[in-house]
Formats: C-alpha cells, structure tokens, sequence
C-alpha cells in the first residue's frame, strides 16, 4: 500500500488533529469547506501523523487548502502543483504527499503537468475540486464548462468542448480514478481514504460547488430529491444498481451501456452488469466515467479505476540503489572530480 506502516501513530488521530490554527477563508456556502471537513476525518481514519503529510496546491480557490492543514504544506504558482509534489515525493518517499487543485489549476495551465504525473504514476492523491468556473479570478469559464456556457470571458457562451477529467486521466494512463460530491461527506472521506491506500497516481474527482460565480452547477446530481436516480456509487464486485430501492441497474447493448428497470422489458438482475474496477483495459472504465444524466445515464461516483502498475518514485528509488550497488556512494567532493575535470594553471 502506498500509506506506509512506519508513518501510523500508535495513538489513533482525531480530525481535529489536522486542522491548522488559520481563520478559513472561503465564501460562506461554498463546497470547499465540507471537502476540507472530509479530508480532515479521511487523515484521521488513515492514522497518519500530521508530520509525515505534506498537502501541495497550485493557485485557486480551492490551492488555499494547506493553510487550513496542519500538516506541512506548500502553495506554489499556478498549474505547476502537480509538479512540485512529484519532487516532494521523490526526494522523501516515506511521506503522503496530497494535491489540492481546481479544474482549471490542474487542466488548463497546469494540464501537461497533470497528465505526466499520471503518466508516470507518481505515488501521490490528486484531489481535483471542479465547479466548471475560474471561482479565484471572478466567473471566468474553465476547461469543464459546458459548451454555451455564459461568463464574463464568454458573454454570449463558450464555443468549445469541455474536458471530461476521467477522460483525461485514463488517456494519461491513470491507475486509479474516482468520483464523489461535495456535500455527501461520508462518501468523500471513503473516496479519500481509498485514493490513499492505493500505490500509484490516485485522482479523485470532486463536483464542488460555487454559490458565488456558477451556484448549483451540479444541482441535476447532488440535489437529494433526485441523487438516487440520477448517479451510481459504483462498488468493485459489486452489481451496478441505482435507484431509491436498487431498482435500476446498467447492462451493455453491444458495445454501449444502457440504464434499465429490472423486471421490465425483460430485464433481471442476472442481466445487470459487475463492477470490475480492477481490469487493466480501461474501456469499460471510460463508458462508466462518461455516464451523464443528460443522456439518461446516472453519474458515476465511488472508485471507477483501480489497477497495479510500477510506481515512479519507487521505480526512482530501486535505480538509484541500482547504480549505487555498482559504482559505489561517494562523496560530494569526489562527485565534482569526477567526470571531465581538468585542472586550470
């Protein structure tokens, strides 16, 4: 597991262990405070001493979340957050490194350093908060708004595709990606929690809200009347149902997926479809995380992707053992006279 035994305290943690001494500064209402409220009880449940996690973000709203750790932290420059917690990783493994981001943080400009900290499976959790707008600079559209969507940077609505983060991530070669929302807290702090045992990239997505610049962007999922009906909690080994009482399931017509009522139409429970997170194709894995109301599909929430893979910083760490074993360690003055060196008279 990437959360290592040395790092657990031999006293089980509270989740006020992990709260900072900082006022909280975000909007009253805002999605942030119940995803900082999850991340705290998900470092409780983990036992992690609050010295052995370090919390890295870009810029953003949601990149003001180390402050209110307390753990370490590091707020660095806009988009290159995935970057920075690469090299935290790298340069000292025993540490759970964490990634507070936004959707325009982390896949606009810092989109190549996403998909390359995917790509190589660096031992880190991605927490990407999307509300589909710039909530930090005042209502500009991002990378997840809709097309048509009105702002102040598209008065008369985007022209452009938005991306699909799942999408994104499983192109990049992702090993683990899951989903939750904002105001369910226990499904959160599960998502959290599995994103931290697993070795490798873990992205969670998290549908978050701005009640200031785009309010109840994802009512159509996280209002209660109808959550039920309109997202599934996917469970590895499990059947996919949905519904107030399990009564939906998702079964596969040919090479597409389609959201049935068992017991009509001909379908039974047998014909309802298994979660298997943990196969290395990720085709199926991207119809899931495509699923949108929109098109009378539930959304996809729980952990959609789950698979083995070699990790970079380990990989690092077993090469430099590697060459060490062969050449020797050696001191700093012996590395700077080695090499091309010449002696100037």
């Amino acid at each position: 597991m990437s959360i290592d035994t040395n790092m657990k305290q031999a006293t089980p943690c509270n989740a006020k262990d992990y709260k900072s001494d900082q006022y909280v500064r975000w909007c009253p209402g805002c999605g942030d405070h119940a995803i900082l409220n999850s991340l705290h009880k998900a470092m409780a449940e983990l036992s992690l001493q609050p010295h052995q996690v370090a919390v890295v973000s870009g810029i953003g709203c949601s990149s003001r979340l180390p402050y209110y750790m307390n753990t370490y932290g590091f707020h660095t420059i806009h988009g290159r957050g995935a970057a920075i917690a690469t090299g935290v990783k790298t340069a000292n493994p025993d540490l759970s490194v964490w990634l507070a981001t936004g959707d325009g943080d982390c896949l606009a400009i810092g989109g190549n350093h996403f998909i390359h900290c995917v790509r190589r499976n660096v031992n880190i959790n991605i927490l990407l908060l999307n509300n589909k707008i710039y909530g930090l600079t005042k209502g500009q559209y991002s990378p997840t708004s809709e097309r048509g969507f009105v702002s102040k940077s598209s008065p008369y609505g985007t022209v452009e595709d938005p991306f699909n983060p799942a999408e994104l991530t499983m192109g990049a070669r992702g090993t683990f990606f899951a989903r939750c929302i904002d105001v369910d807290l226990k499904g959160s702090v599960n998502m959290f929690v599995e994103a931290a045992r697993h070795e490798g990239t873990s992205v969670v997505e998290i549908l978050q809200n701005c009640v200031i610049f785009n309010d109840d962007v994802h009512k159509c999922v996280i209002d209660k009347s109808c959550r039920a009906e309109r997202t599934i909690t996917l469970k590895h080994g499990e059947k996919m149902l949905f519904g107030e009482n399990n009564q939906f399931g998702i079964v596969a017509e040919g090479w597409a997926l389609k959201a049935v009522e068992i017991g009509k139409d001909g379908y039974s429970i047998d014909d309802i479809l298994i979660h298997d997170a943990k196969t290395q194709d990720n085709a199926l894995h991207i119809k899931l995380a495509a699923m949108d109301p929109k098109s009378g599909m539930p959304l996809a929430l729980g952990v959609i992707r789950s698979v083995e893979a070699p990790v970079y910083d380990i990989e690092v760490e077993k090469s430099i053992e590697d060459v060490q074993k062969k050449i020797g360690k050696k001191t700093f003055t012996e590395f700077l006279m080695s090499g091309e060196v010449w002696e100037i008279k």
